[in-house]
């Protein structure tokens, strides 16, 4: 095994608290009436505080440059699958389908990449998480007809998130400084969405800052930071464990879905979502 791979109880604290932060805001794009504005306000709050702090923390070392420019692309694909994800499909299923998929690919490129193999228990965990993704994505039978779409856009951002994941954990460790890192990714991550929505939304933004600007900088920001604090984890634990520990947020999204959004198959989503938890959060705590 490799030298990351623990996490500890403080880390994981914090890491736990990102996950529901991260439920929430998908929660606040998927109800929203404009899901591109919604999502281009809640990236560009982050990207605007990273400007003001990129003159003190400098740029990350070089070595972690080309992370930064993957990290880029995966991100803005990321946000266009998921966009179509919550357009065609209900929160309390897509998100967990997307969001469990993550810590599988994870600890696959880990263990590939950077020699931080699963010991033979967390594999049978991530099977387990395996399954009850399996089980979201197949509630009605093989997905058929207008299924297919939030099944496929949930899976394609799954892929996105595990490789962004990967990719960011890497090149968090090979940054010098994580902070300089972190500061430079949520700067950039802002120019794809602010760009679409410059030309698809143009005469519609001043609208939407005036009745949802506040609310949504601030949702914004607090994404900024949970996702700031889980690149900050990978730095200092291994990356299966801290992504797959970060996806409980599954549970929150189910409920949020189920209860909240008034989706259908509540109670059914809701099992499903608490089986990947529990895979995901004994996989944490397994090293």
């Amino acid at each position: 095994m490799g030298e990351h791979m623990s996490i500890g109880w403080g880390v994981a604290a914090l890491v736990l608290l990102t996950a529901m932060i991260h439920a929430s805001w998908n929660a606040v794009v998927k109800s929203s009436g404009d899901s591109l504005l919604t999502l281009t306000l809640l990236v560009v709050s982050g990207a605007v505080v990273s400007g003001v702090a990129i003159p003190f923390v400098g740029l990350p070392a070089q070595a972690a440059w080309p992370y930064l420019g993957m990290s880029f692309v995966l991100h803005a694909f990321y946000a266009l699958f998921l966009l179509l994800a919550y357009r065609f499909g209900d929160l309390s299923h897509v998100y967990p389908i997307a969001r469990g998929i993550g810590p599988i690919l994870v600890a696959l490129l880990s263990a590939l990449l950077a020699n931080e193999v699963p010991s033979a228990y967390q594999t049978v965990l991530l099977l387990l998480v395996s399954l009850a993704i399996a089980s979201l994505a197949l509630e009605s039978g093989w997905p058929r007809g207008e299924r297919v779409k939030p099944v496929g856009f949930a899976i394609a951002t799954g892929v996105l998130i595990g490789a962004y994941t990967f990719v960011d954990g890497q090149g968090v460790r090979s940054a010098g400084s994580p902070l300089s890192y972190i500061v430079w990714l949520f700067f950039l991550n802002g120019i794809p969405l602010l760009t679409a929505s410059f030309f698809l939304r143009r005469r519609r933004i001043v609208p939407f800052l005036r009745a949802r600007g506040g609310r949504d900088l601030i949702a914004g920001l607090l994404a900024a930071i949970g996702y700031g604090i889980v690149i900050w984890a990978m730095s200092r634990s291994a990356m299966a464990l801290v992504a797959s520990l970060r996806e409980t947020s599954v549970i929150f999204g189910a409920l949020i879905g189920a209860v909240l959004l008034g989706e259908p198959f509540g109670r059914r989503r809701v099992l499903a979502a608490l089986l990947v938890a529990a895979g995901v959060g004994l996989l944490s705590l397994s090293s």
